[in-house]
């Protein structure tokens, strides 16, 4: 005769799934599930935000400015003719030394900072790193005014010898002539651009410091097991990982630099002018804005404000070039 079974029946829900788990784990996959839907939807929300604010901006600066670019029309940007008591608005000029005195900021900071950033992450001891972060912190939070104050009173009364000593030894030179002319002032293109190298070298410092640190391990580890010396391991192994980043921490230097005001405003010289001679004086966008809008009205208003139509064009166009940037580095660096 046979022995009843001993097997136990399984007690499981007849619609259980033991895949998925017991409804205990179900409910809390519910509730992750949720949360995550709430996440997205809240991060979507602000990214919305952001776009209906500058898209806001965008419009209501362009009504405002809509008048002068009705008068001008195309030579409101193809001219450097801006003399308000006659109504004539051209921004050639500021654009021009919008751009030089960035363009100078970047030649100055951009190796400094990455300097920085590699010898913090790289080569410098440790009770020296916090040093070297804690510094690039405090001049970030210096305000710009302060360096254009600066800037004014002791810097540019200081370097108006060298750029003389410069422009003479240099004078009658076929190019570096014309680049380095003789100066009358210490207010000039080149000490814009040397206070705004001072201004954004913690912005890049910092995100590029940020970007060397996320480097693998494996990767130094690998390059050091092949023989690299430290200079080739960081050329080999740090500099291509994080070039994409570097890069964009650039942009980023870039665009506060062409938007900065006060600092500018203060060291430039306010004479617009289209001229290689780094030394000689000029004016830029923001710096004029600031200048002349306390006592501007009607047209003249609306020329100014176009003028922070095109700053704030050309502003998106960089950040969106340093993004397609960055992209392009990422997609090389998965590719390989």
């Amino acid at each position: 005769m046979a022995s009843p079974s001993t097997e136990v029946p399984d007690a499981s829900p007849p619609n259980a799934d033991p895949t998925y788990g017991s409804g205990a784990e179900l409910i809390a996959a519910g509730r992750v599930n949720r949360g995550d839907q709430a996440f997205r939807g809240v991060a979507l929300v602000a990214g919305l935000t952001v776009l209906v604010i500058l898209a806001m901006i965008a419009v209501s600066t362009t009504r405002e400015a809509w008048p002068a670019f009705q008068d001008q029309g195309l030579s409101f940007i193809t001219t450097n003719d801006w003399v308000p008591a006659e109504g004539r608005f051209g921004a050639l000029a500021f654009i021009y030394g919008t751009i030089l005195v960035s363009v100078l900021a970047l030649i100055f900071a951009v190796p400094i900072s990455v300097g920085i950033a590699l010898y913090a992450n790289e080569a410098a001891p440790q009770r020296f790193k916090s040093s070297v972060v804690y510094v690039m912190d405090l001049l970030a939070a210096i305000p710009s005014v302060v360096y254009g104050l600066w800037g004014i009173l002791v810097f540019a009364p200081n370097v108006k010898g060298v750029y003389e000593a410069v422009g003479g030894f240099f004078e009658g030179w076929p190019v570096l002539g014309t680049i380095f002319g003789p100066t009358s002032s210490g207010r000039s293109f080149m000490t814009a651009g040397l206070i705004l190298a001072v201004m954004i070298t913690p912005i890049v410092t910092s995100l590029s410091r940020e970007v060397i640190a996320t480097v693998p391990s494996a990767q130094r580890e690998a390059a050091y097991g092949m023989g690299a010396t430290r200079w080739e391991m960081i050329r080999a192994a740090v500099l291509p990982w994080s070039r994409g980043g570097i890069v964009g921490a650039v942009m980023l230097g870039l665009g506060r630099a062409m938007g900065e005001t006060i600092a500018v405003a203060l060291v430039i010289g306010s004479n617009p002018q289209i001229t290689a001679d780094l030394f000689a004086p000029g004016d830029a966008m923001a710096a004029v804005i600031v200048n002349q809008f306390g006592e501007a009205s009607g047209l003249f208003r609306s020329a100014l404000i176009g003028l922070g139509v095109v700053l704030f064009g050309i502003t998106i166009i960089v950040n969106v070039s340093a993004r397609g940037i960055v992209s392009r580095f990422d997609r090389r660096i998965a590719g390989s």
